[in-house]
Formats: structure tokens, sequence, C-alpha cells
């Protein structure tokens, strides 16, 4: 199939004009190519176009889902012999509660309000000029991820529902999970008229495939990376296209002098070991120094019991050791830590300033907990704690698109810059201004 490719921004010697012949760059581009051509479609058709798609991919997930968990245990086994960390292996995972999960989710989307065409604000000036900010789609959106096979369904349902086209690299553990996946999504997308280069890959070319994903400026409108602090820095380190960085999730629970304390071990127990894989799993307890000689003997004993591996500082060490719990000194590499695994860093903090102050030292600014019934506490806490969720009295493990009626998540979004906490619908577009006049002019 042939296409005409827009130029791109000359924004490296690897993109520019008069670059050598490359293979891989010029596939890259065409395939960013095509989906812009897509996104032109997308942009303006009707929510019940893209309904359609959205309900077709769902029931696709559900019809095939013998076939995915076939092509996701060759993902598996290719990972088990290459030694795939553990907590990849759990989120590349798929089995058949998981893919009614997904496809549910999907259905979910098709629930929500078309965002495209929302009027954000508006007033009529003095001079009788009438201004609307309407939500319109970014365009194309860039997915880079690892071992996240549920990531290229919500990547494409979210983009598709508001406007976009998407190109995802979802990594080597998962390209033949991945493959049948974008092959469901582009077959749903065939079925109601809209162009199949809407949703698009470029995992047969690798990590060099990425290289030119990041440097596609005037073709890919906005990248979001989704992983490990390695894979994230990468690509905002090295992206000419503008990046909305998804942070990884030191997450705290802070237990405050006043907090009901059968209840905080319940929250922590919840977001610590209530999968400790995912991002907005706690990594950190702090514990007020009034209330440590009550609570920490049975939150030490739960998280063991769990079997969690704790990294304690002296006085959490001490307690540990009173109740007979194997438990280790904490270094400073703890504290900025993010685990992903049944391990957790438990300190003892004399007030809430101290906590406050570990929180803003230590925190990848995306999930913190406070268990407390003092609202003043808890109103400085929300306050002078700087991260894209702040909870009080609940788990960290809330934080996800779905549990917020998002719908599902492109990822969640640690910096300040557009989009903050998890990304969905209304986060993937932008907006312009509309101007409705009677011939008026400027003096």
């Amino acid at each position: 199939m042939s296409t005409t490719i827009e130029p791109a921004a000359a924004t490296s010697p690897d993109d520019g004009p008069g670059a050598g012949a490359d293979p891989v760059r010029d596939a890259v581009r065409e395939v960013a190519g095509r989906a812009r051509e897509a996104a032109r479609d997308l942009a303006t058709a009707p929510r019940q176009q893209k309904d359609g798609a959205l309900t077709a991919l769902a029931e696709a997930l559900v019809a095939n889902t013998e076939r995915i968990i076939a092509a996701n245990t060759e993902d598996l086994e290719r990972g088990e012999r290459t030694g795939l960390a553990p907590n990849l292996a759990d989120r590349l995972r798929l089995d058949g509660p998981r893919i009614a999960a997904i496809a549910q989710a999907v259905h979910d989307i098709v629930r929500l309000p078309d965002p495209v065409g929302e009027v954000v604000r508006g007033s009529t000036l003095p001079n009788g000029l009438q201004l609307r900010q309407v939500r319109v789609p970014m365009g194309v959106i860039g997915m880079v991820y690892e071992a996240r096979p549920n990531v290229t369904i919500d990547a494409a349902s979210l983009a598709l529902k508001s406007g976009n086209a998407a190109v995802l690299r979802g990594g080597s553990a998962a390209e033949s999970t991945n493959t049948v996946l974008v092959g469901l999504i582009r077959g749903a997308l065939e079925s109601v008229g809209l162009p199949a280069g809407a949703v698009a890959t470029i995992d047969p070319w690798g990590r060099e495939g990425v290289q030119h994903l990041m440097r596609a400026r005037g073709l890919v409108d906005l990248l979001v990376p989704r992983g490990g602090a390695g894979l994230i820095r990468t690509v905002v380190e090295n992206s000419t296209v503008p990046v909305i960085e998804t942070g990884t999730g030191n997450c705290h629970v802070y237990v405050d002098a006043s907090a009901d304390q059968a209840m905080a071990i319940e929250v922590l127990m919840n977001s610590k070991m209530r999968r400790t894989s995912v991002c907005n799993a706690a990594e950190t307890l702090l514990v007020h120094a009034d209330v440590a000689a009550d609570f920490l003997p049975a939150a030490l004993k739960a998280l063991d019991a769990a079997g969690a591996k704790i990294h304690a500082d002296p006085r959490a060490l001490e307690s540990a050791g009173q109740q007979g719990i194997a438990a280790e000194a904490a270094t400073e590499d703890d504290w900025y830590t993010e685990y992903l695994a049944a391990e957790i860093a438990v300190r003892v903090v004399e007030n809430l300033d101290e906590a406050i102050a570990h929180i803003r030292t230590y925190s990848s600014g995306h999930t913190e907990a406070i268990l407390t019934s003092d609202l003043r506490s808890a109103n400085r806490f929300t306050a002078e704690v700087d991260s894209a969720v702040v909870a009080v009295n609940a788990s960290t493990a809330f934080t996800d698109g779905a549990q917020f009626g998002l719908g599902a998540e492109v990822g969640i979004s640690t910096q300040k810059l557009h989009a903050r906490g998890p990304m969905g619908l209304a986060e993937l577009t932008s907006t312009k201004w509309i101007v409705t006049g009677d011939g008026q002019t400027r003096p």
C-alpha cells in the first residue's frame, strides 16, 4: 500500500533533509505517516463509528481468548528462557479473567462521553466576538512500553475514542501477544470503515525503531513512555517529539499519630501487597514516633506473614527483632527504590513535618497516602505533598484510570505540563479557540 508521507521537521541529523538511506528509519516514518493520514479521518469521525470499533474490539478480545493466551504463552516461555524479571513476567501474563477484564475496560470506554468538541470555556467579548475553547485530538500519539500487553489495548482504545491515531512499541518481551492484539484492533477499525493504519506497531524494528520514532517530529505529536526508570529516562532525554513523562512509582504510606491503627494495617497491606509489581504499590512505610511502639509490631507481623522483605531504619529494625522478624537495615538507596516486588522500606519519623520532608526528598511524585483522624494533618498533607495523587485514609492502589472512572489510562503522569495523574480521554486531547464574529476588526 502506497501513501504520501508528510515531511517532518529537520530536528536531528538522523532524520533531517539529506540523511542517507536508512531502511528502519524509512519504515518507521512510513508507519507514522500512515497514522497521520488516518488521524485526519479519526478527528472528524462521529462517536457512533468510534464506539462501534471499540465494541467490535471488545468482542474480538473475548472471541479470540485462546489465541491470545497461546501467543502470550510463547512470550512467557521465551521470557523464562531469557531471564525476564518476575515483576515483568507478572505484567506480561494474560489469562481468561485478565482478558475479560481488558475487554470490559474497552466496553467502559464506550460508555464514556466523547471528549472531542467539548467546550472547555467560552464567552462573548464586549465587541460581540464569540469565543469557544474546544477539545480537539492531539493527532498521532506514540506509546513506548514494555511487557504490558494490556497497555496495547488501553492505549489504542483511548486514542481511538479521543480521535487520535496510535503508533505502539510494546517491546520484544510481549511481541507475540502484541502481534495478535494489534491485528484484532486493526480488524475492528476496518469493520466500521475506519483506516487500519490508525493503530500500528513498530515492534518489528526493535530498539532502533524506537530511536526513529523519538525523532519523528512533525509526524508524531506526542510520545508517552511507560515502564521502568531506564526506559522513561531514555525517551525523555533523546526524544525530539514532545514527551509526557509517566514516572516510576516510589509511593509512600504515612501513619499519623491519630490514625485508626486497624484501618491503617488494612490500607497498608492493600497498598503494598495487593499487587506488588505495579507502579501504585507502596514502597515505603512511614510511622509517627508517638504510635510506633503500638503500630509497628502489628504492621511488621502482617508484612512478614505476607512474605514481604523488610528494609528497616534503626527503630523499625529493633521492633522487628523483638518480634522475631527477619529484617535488614535500610540504606539510603532503599528510600529511593521502587521495588516492584514484595519488599518495603520502613522508617519511624518524629512528626508530620519529617514525614513530608522525607516524601519531598525521596518520592517519585506518583502517589502518597496519609492515615489520620486529624483533619489539620490531612489538610497539611494534601496541601504540602507535591505528588500527582494524594490519598487520605485510602489505599495507593486506587491510582488507576479505571478506578478513577476514566475507563482506562495510558499511564500515570508525574510531570506537571498538560496532564498529571491517570491519563484518560481528556488528557489525550488538546484545545483550540474558535472565534465567531460578524465583521469585527481590531482597531
